[in-house]
């Protein structure tokens, strides 16, 4: 049986989202157990006549972290927040995941307090699985926990991805990792992203070079390694791009009549680029690097949505990623430090 622990009062809608979701994923997976971590009477008053479900559990705690409240001030004050306690419950072992579509930066904050990292990993990632050409997936991280980034965070990052990708689909023994760059050139970039490309080619990884921002559609790569503010702007732009487009056909469709029967007659083709692009379907980023496994849900994230991020909780755990990962990252710094001894070059150490 797998448990997943949910903050039911994150996220921009809370208990109108967290509840629903909840019941209906129950419903799809008989093998969960769910612990609802928040205010009891009101995730009670939600549940209605479900609250007594068998593979329910509450969590009662006294406060909620504020969407746009500081992250500091939630790990200090917030003690007995519904974000904090679920994140306690993978620690104490009551749950194997926790979910959340609360403010990222006090999530964050509080997951690695709470978790600690990995060893060998200065500072855990967001990671996210994209769609990509002929029905694959590419990882890509950072998406937005670490802004400023060294060449060696850059590398870890890069060990943390390819680990994710090989444990979640263990038919790609070597991942294939790029670089974000401005330009697949050697010379591109700035000095981290030259000291990084460095770092990346000298490991043991399949690094495959610099990729630029197309590469993860392209299906010429599976895990993209950036910085936090590049990686949350190109996923922004994604976001924002894939929204436009579909404005813009239903525009189009409706201009006319004669373009009202074409989208008649176009419809199963609409419905399948629909389904293929819709974004609820890639819900769930994980924070990866940390001793345990936390999906960070979009905030604004409806009821479909957050039953992908729980999904990709549950897939997580089923897949036994997180030993894989442990294991995988402590081989690789291993190899690395085998690498600069013989180079009389001192391996990167987290900062």
């Amino acid at each position: 049986m797998i448990t997943l622990a949910i903050d039911a009062m994150g996220g921009d809608a809370g208990l109108t989202v967290t509840i629903p979701a909840a019941l209906e994923f129950l419903q799809a997976k008989p093998d969960t157990k769910l612990i609802l971590v928040g205010d009891e009477p009101s995730i009670r008053n939600a549940l209605g006549a479900h609250a007594g479900h068998e593979r329910l559990h509450i969590v009662h705690t006294t406060e909620v972290v504020g969407m746009d409240e500081a992250p500091q001030s939630a790990l200090k004050n917030k003690k007995d927040s519904s974000m904090r306690i679920a994140i306690t419950q993978v620690k104490d072992g009551a749950a194997q995941a926790a979910v959340s579509a609360g403010n990222t930066g006090a999530l964050m904050a509080t997951a690695r307090f709470v978790l600690k990292t990995l060893p060998g990993i200065d500072r855990p990632a967001i990671a996210k699985f994209m769609p990509s050409k002929g029905g694959g997936l590419a990882l890509m991280l950072d998406l937005g926990a670490n802004v400023d980034c060294s060449a060696a965070q850059l590398l870890q990052f890069g060990v943390m991805g390819g680990e994710l990708f090989g444990a979640m689909y263990p038919r790609s023994s070597q991942p294939r990792i790029g670089l974000l760059n401005v330009g697949t050139e050697d010379i591109k970039g700035g000095s981290v992203i030259k000291e990084a490309h460095q770092l990346l080619q000298n490991s043991p990884l399949n690094f495959i070079g610099n990729v630029e921002g197309d590469a993860v559609f392209s299906g010429e790569v599976d895990v993209v390694v950036a910085d936090g503010f590049t990686g949350n702007a190109v996923l922004k732009a994604i976001e924002g791009a894939v929204k436009f487009i579909g404005g813009v056909i239903r525009e189009e469709f409706s201009r006319n009549w004669l373009n009202k029967l074409a989208a008649l007659l176009a419809f199963p083709t609409l419905r399948g680029f629909k389904n293929r692009l819709d974004p609820r379907k890639f819900n769930g980023a994980i924070f990866l690097g940390l001793r345990g496994i936390v999906i960070k849900s979009h905030g604004g994230a409806d009821v479909e949505a957050f039953k992908y991020a729980l999904l990709e909780a549950y897939h997580e755990v089923e897949s036994g990623s997180m030993a894989k990962i442990e294991q995988g990252i402590a081989t690789q710094m291993a190899r690395l430090n085998a690498a600069a001894e013989q180079t009389e070059t001192p391996a990167p150490q987290p900062q």
